[in-house]
């Protein structure tokens, strides 16, 4: 199905809710997201929120309302969008477990709405040269890592898989941007990141000793979208042509025949076609776009959250039970007829009900 029909489709899905509109007071739908681009570009990659950002789908879908659709890319990531919920400045936002546990636990009040991104791979990059092998090697070596983001905790497990814990590395706190001149200059010896550092092994100016793909199936980076209580509060029809908008773009980019279409349109970011086609080798876009709230989430968030009490990093309780809002996503689903197009997964990572688009006859139809 193309995207154009998609978009027909949820015109029709949100009909009564345009009807509506009135009843909504918002004129402006402030949007968030956690770093930019490379070069500091106000865009990302990787979600269908990327996708939906540059391709202006939402744009789209609230002209004829007269609403405008604002975004804001922020470069100190999931901390930095945590203090500008907390100043009122944003209605939806896309954010890590580890942030947004944080966030709720420190008293924003938001709703999580759906997962964007699920066992997003991590990469564990090292100069050529280097005598870092494995994931053991770091031992006692000076390691880059954003802290507070999401890639905190997804790196502690893996060093935890692997038979180390945070305390035996000698962590240095960098942004992205920083962490790659760091390596490259010599200053720290290794970092763990994302598919930013693939462009940089195709150049040959990093390697990639160990990455998760292929390694325990609940490894890897989870994020989510979420909403203010106050927002949803105030604009309940509004909130759902948001997200029944987002999960018709979702489906889009999860299907298979529209994989060259969505890396066209991440690498308004910054990076190659190529960084994105050895990212998702071998991996399914609807595995990592999977926006259910299926037990593999509840339990990667409860997980999360017990790590991030066990670090001391949490001021409150994140009240993870209560915190997920699946009406909005359930309508959706409804609404647009994908209650079966993706998989579900149990808290180990293995499916326990496969989605029609994952079947092995499905071709992205």
């Amino acid at each position: 199905m193309s995207l154009f029909k998609l978009l027909a489709t949820l015109a029709l899905a949100v009909l009564t809710t345009t009807a509506a509109q009135a009843e909504d007071e918002a004129k402006v739908i402030r949007f968030g997201f956690p770093g930019v681009g490379a070069d500091n570009r106000p865009y990302s990659h990787s979600t269908a929120i990327a996708y939906a950002r540059t391709r202006e789908t939402l744009e789209k879908d609230f002209a004829a309302d007269g609403i405008k659709i604002e975004w804001t890319f922020f470069r100190g990531a999931g901390p930095a969008l945590n203090e500008a919920v907390a100043a009122g400045q944003l209605d939806f936002f896309l954010l890590g477990d580890l942030p947004a546990i944080v966030g709720r636990a420190n008293g924003l009040r938001h709703k999580f709405l759906f997962a964007t991104g699920r066992n997003d791979p991590i990469y564990l990059a090292v100069a050529p040269d280097s005598d870092i092998r494995t994931v053991e090697d770091v031992k006692g070596r000076k390691v880059a890592l954003f802290k507070g983001t999401n890639l905190q905790n997804a790196t502690d497990r893996i060093l935890e898989r692997h038979g180390l814990r945070e305390k035996d590395v000698k962590f240095i706190n960098l942004d992205a941007n920083s962490a790659v001149a760091a390596l490259t200059s010599g200053n720290v010896d290794a970092v763990f990141g994302g598919q930013e550092y693939l462009a940089l092994a195709q150049k040959g100016v990093v390697a990639i000793p160990y990455t998760t793909k292929g390694d325990d199936p609940t490894l890897g980076r989870n994020t989510s979208f979420l909403v203010t209580e106050a927002f949803a509060t105030e604009n309940p029809k509004l909130t759902q042509k948001v997200v029944t908008s987002l999960i018709a773009t979702t489906a889009f980019a999860s299907r298979e025949e529209n994989r060259a279409e969505v890396f066209d349109a991440w690498t308004a970011a910054g990076f190659p076609v190529a960084t994105f086609e050895a990212n998702f080798d071998g991996v399914r876009l609807s595995q990592i776009l999977n926006p259910l709230i299926d037990d593999y989430v509840l339990a990667r968030y409860t997980e999360q959250a017990e790590a991030a009490k066990a670090y001391g990093l949490l001021r409150g309780d994140p009240q993870i039970a209560t915190w997920f809002d699946r009406s909005y996503l359930d309508r959706a689903l409804e609404d647009l007829k994908l209650e079966h197009f993706w998989s579900r997964r149990g808290a180990d990572g293995e499916p326990v009900e496969i989605g029609t688009n994952d079947t092995p006859t499905a071709t992205g139809g």
